[in-house]
């Protein structure tokens, strides 16, 4: 394969071709389901399938077959198959992303908005340019660069779906539907990651699963004035602060649940220690802190762990609490508190569950009712081992499109889709990577994608399809 052909190729792709078509993605609202509960009615999200389905129809891929896949009463799905070119193995490279987007939120920068595409320095701005709208036209600039350049690759399929932020609730459904048709898929190739910084590739080895409940502690039918109540019946925020203390450490941020730790891998505990090395910096520089607020460590490889490989807990939300212009002198009825826990990659998240479900009701103080509803439970993933063929190959983009050794990253988030599919496919080797950076702003205000990195991420792919394509 000419190695100059695939560069000229992606470039010319993505100044020409792709960011004219992902700048007019940006503009439309694909919101994800679970922040819009008419998106049937709406139209968004089949509008988002739509632009991307008809940019690639005029790619003219030799045989290529495009088609919109929905399932009664389920989100649409974007299928590309792209027959294998020259002399490929017969398996199959599955390569993924997905078009929903965060809800637009409020506090953009002057001259920006979630539906505003605007250029500015080497950046795309607008909701879901980073995440993870340019995931298919990289894949598809990737396979047509392999072509250009006279290399090969095994037949790929890409799925584009409109769940994952929501959860990717539809996807087992789809990937029990596509079985058969998908074969056997031996590379799975993920861009809805990133990294610590845009100086390399960085390839994602673990996601950490998550448990989450809403606890509400009930003492009273209705509210009581507190001259009156307090002393006589106990606070349910006081309860609710009991509870608490008997799931985390509150001086340390420790999990006190057994069954959410995990030994952690040496191996990637040398991956970490690499990656730390590699961007320092990268966790704690870009948060938005305030005022003299210190790091919960002041080692870097230890913030890199608890993100990774360590159980936490944050309190997303509450209920029953007033608003401070709105308190009275009142001893409120309950307290409700929405409790988000990050596993370690390989914790049982069921058995996690139930460990928090046993500790907040069980012997609860004075008495009071415990009610726990909105529950939610997910393992993460820990991937496999790379091949040699793959880290040779990731060696050579590493030389000779990023100038750096590529590195791994430990996200403290969750795609599910990884799961599903290392479920469905235990052999597969997984290339999970991105364009996002720290400083992407996915999900919050001013969201960017990094223009020049998403192009040398899209060269990568297409050094490791045709290196794939050549493995027997």
């Amino acid at each position: 394969m000419e190695r100059s052909v695939v560069t000229s190729t992606v470039r010319t792709l993505w100044d020409e071709e792709i960011v004219p078509s992902l700048s007019q993605l940006v503009a439309v609202p694909a919101i994800s389901p679970a922040f819009d509960p008419a998106w049937e009615e709406h139209g968004e999200l089949a509008a988002a399938i739509d632009h991307v389905k008809a940019w690639i129809a005029t790619r003219n891929l030799p045989g290529a077959e495009v088609e919109v896949v929905q399932l009664a009463g389920r989100t649409p799905l974007l299928v590309v198959d792209v027959p294998a070119s020259g002399n490929a193995n017969d398996d199959t490279v599955l390569l993924y992303g997905h078009l929903d987007k965060q809800p637009p939120v409020g506090g953009w920068g002057e001259g920006l908005g979630p539906w505003t595409p605007v250029l500015r320095d080497g950046r795309l701005y607008g909701r879901g340019a980073a995440d993870d709208g340019y995931s298919g036209y990289a894949a598809i600039a990737a396979i047509e660069a392999v072509r250009a350049a006279g290399g090969s690759h095994a037949r790929c399929v890409v799925l584009l779906e409109t769940g994952e932020e929501s959860g990717s609730p539809d996807l087992p459904a789809y990937l029990a539907h596509l079985s058969d048709r998908l074969g056997r898929v031996s590379l799975v190739v993920c861009l809805d990651s990133g990294g610590s910084d845009y100086d390399r590739m960085w390839l994602t080895t673990s996601l950490r699963g998550l448990v989450q409940v809403t606890m509400t502690v009930r003492v009273l039918e209705g509210g009581m004035h507190s001259g009156m109540a307090s002393g006589i019946v106990p606070s349910s925020f006081r309860i609710a602060r009991v509870l608490l203390d008997r799931i985390e450490d509150a001086a340390t941020g420790e999990v006190l649940v057994p069954e959410m730790h995990v030994e952690i891998p040496a191996h990637r505990l040398a991956e970490v220690r690499e990656a730390v090395e590699a961007a320092p910096g990268a966790l704690w520089d870009p948060v938005p802190r305030v005022g003299d607020l210190r790091a919960m460590s002041d080692d870097e490889v230890e913030l890199a762990l608890n993100s990774g490989w360590r159980p936490t807990l944050s309190v997303t939300g509450a209920e029953g609490l007033p608003l401070p212009d709105d308190a009275g002198n009142v001893l409120r009825p309950y307290t409700t508190l929405v409790l988000s826990f990050r596993l370690p990659p390989t914790a049982s998240a069921s058995a996690a569950l139930e460990a928090v479900k046993a500790k907040l009701t069980t012997d609860v103080p004075y008495g009071a009712t415990v009610e726990l509803s909105r529950v939610e439970f997910a393992d993460g993933w820990n991937a496999p081992e790379l091949a040699p063929w793959l880290a040779a190959t990731l060696d050579e983009a590493g030389k000779d499109v990023f100038g750096a050794p590529w590195r791994t990253v430990s996200l403290g988030g969750s795609i599910p889709f990884m799961g599903l599919l290392h479920e469905a496919y235990p052999d597969a080797q997984f290339l999970v990577t991105g364009a996002v950076g720290p400083d992407s702003n996915c999900h919050v205000p001013d969201e960017w994608l990094h223009l020049a990195h998403a192009a040398r991420v899209t060269e990568a792919v297409a050094l490791v399809l045709d290196s794939h394509s050549k493995q027997s």
